[in-house]
């Protein structure tokens, strides 16, 4: 969506609304398996003494797979959006800065940008997630394996001297 900011450039304490739908496919990255509705961020652009903000909120309701344990899940996401907008962007200026194009700027560029840096790189379905046993693949969420755990092959010699024979008239 593009917001023109003709109106408010000039007029210091002006602002802009703005509210757009943003295309969920821009955003399936990672573990995000879909969307449940599209994202949304609504806000607006603040002209505060000559210096353009973007403030707001951006929505998303996603259904997601974790990292650890394969299991699908829902998750919201509300990501407050507070982004630096300037007319001159250099490479020396901070990475956060979103450069206006002429008069205006594209606002779903700028919020599945902020979505996309703000994602985390491991989704888990909750923070104490177990994951899956390395041996039977059994989801240890649901509770533990039958798997015995294998010994460190450089105790097998002493693990020998354990044993018992069958038949101790030998």
């Amino acid at each position: 969506m593009w917001l023109d900011l003709r109106k408010i450039i000039e007029t210091p304490g002006a602002s802009l609304g703005f509210a757009v739908t943003l295309d969920p496919e821009q955003l399936r990255i990672g573990a995000i398996e879909g969307f449940k509705r599209p994202p949304e961020a609504r806000g607006e652009v603040v002209n505060t003494a000559g210096l353009l903000n973007l403030r707001g909120e951006l929505t998303a309701e996603m259904i997601c797979v974790c990292d650890r344990c394969g299991t699908v899940f829902d998750r919201t996401k509300i990501l407050r959006l507070d982004v630096p907008l300037a007319a001159d962007v250099s490479d020396e200026l901070s990475p956060e800065v979103f450069a206006v194009e002429g008069d205006g700027i594209d606002v779903s560029e700028v919020a599945e940008t902020c979505f996309i840096l703000d994602m985390e790189q491991k989704v888990l379905c909750r923070d104490d997630c177990k994951g899956l046993c390395p041996t039977c693949g059994k989801n240890l969420n649901e509770g533990p394996c039958r798997c015995t755990k294998a010994g460190d092959p450089r105790f097998a010699v002493l693990g020998s001297l354990l044993e018992t024979p069958d038949d101790p008239t030998d």
